[in-house]
């Protein structure tokens, strides 16, 4: 599962990144861009003057403006499309034809026509594409897909996924991520991080998933709090997925992976790492760090040292099987994926 240096590539050098959007998840992307040397902020994109100005401001000489096509000028090496998924589509699309490689958030588009346009403009551009995927780059999450990749577990056949957090109240989440239309809805737009991590440690593709959605803790938010989605892949192997998002506590954390293959079993639960208490909830340590880490990589595919950790295949099938799993969650029957195809 390593990746291998993208040919063509130039090795090293202070690559300087153009951000479309200044939302919270833009901004987590500029705090760990502080801390990699070899790639850093430019220039940022808002349609709000005041954000886009208030988010530049926290890097050294980053200008900033209200139009998207300021972020394919000639000063940028690469952009980052951390808008709302409805407009990733064409913004990506556009970045490629100016030549820039591009850092696109997830879910990489809401159809999966849109996904396919996306990966032709990369391959005719001859530019990288990295779907910020985080959960790859979560330290328990490389060290399992390396024990993997070694051979620990022999061919991957089963398993099981736990994500519990608070994040869903009333207030947590701006009005977008609760308009189907724009994240796609609460399981393809979080569903798609456990099922691309899935699609990557047992390498093959999902083919068929039953969705079944509910609200727990949260009854009065307008989109499901919490759901399980079961997965087949192509080689017959299976995966439960439990994801809930409605813990009390915002920041919360409960995390287990198992993973069972035909030579043995690799399982985590973040219940077993020593807890930090504080004013507030902090992120196990086996999940901290992935922004960085992503960063970090980032600069690595643009120096050529690193092809990106996200496969054009493994986008487009994860992101199918998000929007299946989302079909099914909405019309409470199992779906194959290529309906959605």
């Amino acid at each position: 599962m390593n990746p291998d240096p993208v040919p063509g590539e130039k090795a090293g050098g202070d690559h300087r990144l153009a951000l479309i959007g200044a939302g919270a998840i833009a901004r987590d992307h500029v705090t760990a861009l502080a801390g990699v040397p070899g790639v850093r902020l430019a220039h940022v994109v808002d349609r709000h003057p005041e954000r886009a100005a208030a988010l530049a401001a926290l890097a050294e000489g980053a200008t900033w403006s209200t139009d998207p096509a300021t972020a394919w000028s000639d000063g940028v090496d690469v952009t980052a499309v951390c808008t709302s998924p409805e407009s990733h589509a064409d913004l990506t699309v556009a970045a490629f034809g100016a030549g820039k490689a591009v850092l696109l958030e997830k879910p990489a588009a809401l159809k999966v026509a849109d996904v396919d346009r996306i990966l032709s403009a990369a391959e005719n551009a001859g530019r990288p594409l990295l779907v910020a995927q985080t959960a790859r780059f979560q330290p328990v999450h490389l060290e399992i897909a390396q024990a993997v990749a070694d051979g620990a577990i022999g061919t991957p056949r089963l398993a099981h996924l736990t994500w519990y957090t608070g994040h869903v109240w009333p207030g947590g989440w701006r009005g977008w991520q609760l308009d189907p239309s724009r994240s796609g809805g609460h399981v393809a737009h979080n569903g798609v991080h456990a099922l691309d991590l899935l699609t990557w440690l047992m390498d093959d593709e999902p083919v068929r998933v039953f969705a079944r959605p509910c609200r727990t803790w949260a009854p009065g938010m307008p989109t499901p709090d919490s759901f399980q989605i079961l997965v087949r892949f192509a080689g017959g192997a299976l995966a439960t997925v439990e994801l809930c998002y409605a813990l009390a506590a915002r920041g919360t954390f409960v995390r287990r992976l198992m993973l069972s293959g035909t030579a043995g079993t690799l399982h985590h639960s973040s219940e077993d790492e020593p807890r930090t208490h504080g004013a507030s909830p902090l992120a196990p340590a086996s999940i901290d760090g992935a922004m960085t880490e992503q960063t970090r990589h980032l600069r690595d595919v643009l120096d050529g040292a690193a092809a990106p950790l996200t496969a054009p295949h493994q986008i487009r099938a994860a992101l199918a099987a998000a929007l299946a799993a989302q079909l099914s969650a909405d019309e409470g029957r199992p779906v194959d994926v290529k309906e959605v195809c």
